[in-house]
């Protein structure tokens, strides 16, 4: 039975290789679990919305947004009625506020690029420098996800 320094060691490698894109299946292998394991570390710590965030862009999402609004006025064009103009007046407000919002300032989704960026490079870096070691590594990443928490609890 592993200790709980060890376990934490786990889940947080389980955590780095969830982020970079593995499967849960791989993970649970590579980090000596059950795939049960795996998913309840997922779901306890909020990975998959973390991984979300940093798999979508600034400008991939403004375009989803875009796209979300010409569907909208699509609709008030072929079916004009004045429950359904209410309606998407309220909506395109929210869209534009939203597009100003990311436009103005920094996103956790680029937070979250930033940080995933740092972690790559403190890989590379511990292959060669003494000073970074994976408890280091493992520190940051604490210290990252409780930044990130805190900004999505702002955002919302």
């Amino acid at each position: 039975m592993a200790t709980k320094k060890e376990l934490e060691k786990m889940r947080e490698h389980a955590r780095l290789l969830f982020m970079q894109g593995e499967p849960q299946k791989v993970i649970a292998e590579k980090v000596g679990v059950s795939a049960q394991t795996v998913t309840k570390w997922v779901n306890d710590g909020g990975w998959q919305a973390a991984r979300s965030a940093a798999n979508i862009t600034r400008p991939e999402l403004v375009n989803k947004i875009l796209k979300s609004i010409d569907v909208l006025v699509e609709d008030l064009v072929n079916e004009p009625s004045p429950e359904k103009t209410a309606a998407a007046a309220d909506k395109l407000v929210k869209f534009s506020a939203t597009i100003e919002r990311l436009d103005k300032k920094t996103s956790v989704v680029d937070i979250i690029e930033v940080f995933m960026a740092f972690s790559k490079w403190l890989q590379y870096r511990m292959s060669f420098d003494p000073n970074v070691t994976p408890e280091l590594i493992q520190t940051i990443n604490h210290y990252h996800d409780l930044f990130i928490s805190e900004q999505l609890q702002k955002t919302f």
